[in-house]
């Protein structure tokens, strides 16, 4: 089954109050991630010189309490998913979401999604957020979206982004969900992970797979179906500057990442009030998300080595057939082919 339509609205002709609601959107995502994981520790660090230390030390408290929640029910919430705010940011590129098989709700799955690109934006809009209704195309199945573990720890920041459905990455997280007794829960994985965000580059299609397979491992463990997901034009919504594999520059970059577990991304987007200036929000540019038929795979508790590199490939041929069958309707030259690294 094909589904090409995308629920983004014709709009030939935007005002400028809408214009300005989707410069606000898009910025917020931005902002959100980049502004308030920061300014939350800052001010919890802030407070303890205060007379309101009381409130830095019972918060920190309750991050030590609530440490597992994360990794467990979290605290998902329907409502933040359907806030308007994430259909202005769909519209501001805009985003899109194909379906091109059913994923029927009486499995689970493992969605591998490519690629990471500077922030994700693809996969969180259309799997965290009904700004692309993925509940009405993808009926009964309920997405949580893997992200880093130790952003769980940062003030503030990690009660907002549960409430859309994010999770830490780690194994005891992943495997909690799937082990679920109700069906159709769908664990999203953006393989490459921040590694990847280092290739980044506008018509760039730079995939850090090749020794990427526990994500194969948890679905043998489970028996749940893998589906590869990528998101033409995820790359393009940020210009940025890449450094060769060897040059100090790139090996700043990967040190920074193994003490932080976070990327150190030289990269821009165009300015607040001028598309023709450098700044934090995103460039306009289309972004189709196409998600794959399901790969079924056998149920096995301890897969071994070989299992994993034989479901690993199938994975691998069955994300390059839909990479090469989409990416002209996409706006990708005929001539461009996935790099696997």
């Amino acid at each position: 089954m094909a589904d090409s339509t995308s629920s983004v609205p014709p709009c030939p002709v935007k005002t400028l109050k809408k214009q300005w609601l989707e410069v606000l959107g898009a910025m917020h995502y931005v902002l959100a991630f980049v502004v308030l994981g920061p300014f939350s520790i800052v001010l919890l660090l802030f407070l303890l010189f205060t007379r309101l230390w009381s409130l830095s030390v019972f918060y920190m408290l309750w991050i030590y309490l609530d440490r597992d929640t994360p990794s467990q029910g979290g605290r998902r919430c329907e409502w933040t998913r359907h806030w308007r705010i994430w259909k202005y940011q769909r519209d501001y590129f805009p985003i899109k979401l194909v379906k091109t098989a059913e994923l029927p709700p009486s499995q689970n799955y493992v969605l591998g999604a490519h690629p990471h690109g500077i922030m994700s934006t693809a996969p969180f809009c259309n799997f965290l957020t009904e700004c692309n209704d993925f509940s009405q195309r993808f009926p009964g199945l309920q997405p949580w979206v893997a992200t880093l573990a130790g952003i769980f720890y940062v003030p503030v920041f990690r009660d907002y982004i549960m409430l859309s459905g994010l999770r830490p990455a780690s194994r005891h997280s992943l495997d909690f969900v799937l082990s679920q007794p109700q069906r159709g829960q769908v664990v999203v994985i953006v393989i490459g992970g921040v590694q990847e965000s280092l290739y980044t580059a506008p018509g760039r299609h730079c995939l850090e797979l090749l020794n990427r397979k526990g994500f194969v491992r948890l679905a043998l463990r489970h028996g749940a179906p893998l589906v590869p997901v990528y998101s033409f034009g995820e790359n393009d919504s940020f210009k940025s500057k890449t450094f060769a594999k060897g040059s100090w520059q790139y090996l700043c970059q990967v040190t920074y990442k193994k003490v932080t577990g976070l990327p150190l991304c030289f990269c821009w987007g165009r300015g607040l009030f001028s598309p023709n200036s450098w700044g934090l929000l995103p460039l306009p540019m289309p972004i189709t998300t196409v998600v794959g038929g399901p790969i079924p795979v056998p149920q096995c508790s301890s897969p071994s080595e070989e299992q994993v590199d034989h479901y690993h490939r199938l994975y691998m041929d069955a994300l390059e057939r839909l990479f090469e069958e989409h990416k002209e309707s996409c706006g990708v030259p005929a001539s461009t082919h996935l790099t696997f690294l």
